[in-house]
């Protein structure tokens, strides 16, 4: 279900000087507490999907390749950018006779571990092990999944060979472990995810070889980086990273506005409306920066519920939004309405995607196509008198999700469907739920 474009609030102290206190412009040696929302339940760099995590390692860690703001694809931690024209990349068939390519990258010479260990062609073909067996709990199985052969050619150079050729052949999403501290850990691969360092032994220099390396964690409470000695890269800015995590929205903001925090992040901070507020209380003191995201807010559907199998549901539940209508009320119009998951900042948004209006009228017709065409008390009932209640979580403390799921359970409410509310924390949401 599609929902509402990112808009991200940055706030940061202002100095009594007048100079903000932004990352960038941080003088050296100087510390920084940023405050974000949520705790990573985590910090193993594969194994689940969740923005808190990839806030913070992306300080400790370089992917082989990114996107830059002009969208193109750079080299991070490989030596040059593996393409069709200089070589780096040779379309091959595979051994089933497919289209396939095969891609040599080259990890930085001076990559190495925060022990003193090099980062090495060994490291990435532990990596694809641990991403290609199906008991590792490692994420972004596309990408193993295809990733059929990894051969390596000498202690720096390695090849992919995929069983398939895209547009992004070159966009490797292999996320290196140190193959010197985790591959004993990898014996049971079912046990893995339980043992593995980054969760018993975050501190451990030898997990990150970026510019800072985590030194302290307090589980769901902060997190504490240092720049990382063996990082062959300029000198991060600044001599202490904690990033304290403060679930609750508006104690994020009391936080700020007592100074023990600096900064809060944008990614997992205040939501729009309280950004908003925010600069009409305070806005002479601290520097706030709205920055339109690639993110966005969206209810993801569990298709195990035999209620949510059922297409004509599906589509009952989106035309009976008003969407529009949220975003005026709760955002100023600020985040305009989504209609896929494909940013329009992104270049490969396509403007010709399907979209669904506000329509109760449709919306009702769909479900008593769909059999729950009985109406009790206000609600759906099939005519074996199941009720249509659904259940819709999120993580607890955010006042702008929590505002917009009883909107949701409002407007959902007219076409006759029961929804209960059931949130939790970020690190029970994610970790266990």
């Amino acid at each position: 279900m599609t929902g509402f474009r990112g808009m991200r609030i940055h706030l940061a102290a202002l100095a009594l000087a007048g100079a903000a206190l932004l990352p960038a412009g941080a003088a050296a040696g100087e510390s920084i507490v940023i405050g974000i929302t949520q705790f990573p339940s985590t910090l193993h760099p594969n194994i689940e999907s969740m923005l808190a995590k990839s806030y913070v390692i992306a300080m400790t860690r370089r992917p082989f390749v990114v996107y830059d703001r002009r969208w193109q694809l750079i080299c991070l931690l490989c030596t040059e950018l593996p393409t069709i024209d200089n070589g780096l990349a040779v379309p091959e068939k595979t051994p089933d006779g497919e289209d396939g390519v095969a891609v040599t990258l080259t990890i930085h010479p001076q990559a190495t571990w925060g022990d003193g260990t090099p980062v090495t062609s060994e490291d990435a073909r532990f990596t694809w092990e641990v991403g290609r067996h199906p008991e590792s709990g490692v994420a972004g199985q596309e990408f193993y999944r295809s990733a059929y052969r990894l051969e390596i050619v000498d202690d720096k150079t390695f090849t992919i060979h995929s069983d398939r050729l895209l547009f992004d052949y070159n966009a490797i999403g292999l996320n290196l472990l140190p193959a010197h501290l985790e591959r004993p850990l990898f014996a049971e691969p079912k046990e893995y995810r339980n043992r593995t360092l980054y969760d018993a032994d975050p501190a451990n220099p030898g997990l990150y070889f970026g510019p800072y390396r985590i030194t302290e964690v307090a589980s769901g409470s902060y997190i504490v980086l240092e720049p990382n000695p063996s990082w062959w890269g300029p000198p991060p800015p600044f001599s202490r990273v904690t990033v304290q995590i403060i679930e609750n929205t508006a104690a994020l903001e009391a936080n700020l506005l007592s100074g023990d925090i600096d900064y809060i992040a944008g990614e997992l901070g205040l939501t729009l409306d309280q950004g908003l507020g925010f600069e009409k209380r305070h806005g002479g003191r601290y520097d706030i920066l709205y920055k339109s995201g690639l993110v966005y807010e969206h209810i993801d559907l569990n298709l195990d519920n035999p209620i949510l199998q059922d297409r004509r549901v599906r589509h009952a539940l989106i035309h009976a939004i008003d969407r529009a209508a949220i975003s005026q009320q709760l955002f100023d119009g600020r985040q305009p309405v989504a209609h896929s998951n494909v940013n329009p900042l992104d270049w490969v948004h396509a403007a010709d995607t399907p979209r669904y209006a506000y329509d109760p009228a449709k919306a009702a017709a769909l479900l008593d196509e769909a059999g729950w065409n009985v109406i009790r008390g206000g609600i759906r009932h099939d005519a074996t008198g199941r009720r249509l209640t659904l259940e819709l979580m999120t993580t607890a403390g955010n006042r702008t999700r929590e505002l917009v799921q009883q909107v949701l359970q409002s407007q959902w409410r007219q076409v006759g469907i029961d929804v209960r509310i059931r949130n939790q924390p970020a690190r029970v949401y994610f970790g266990e739920t």
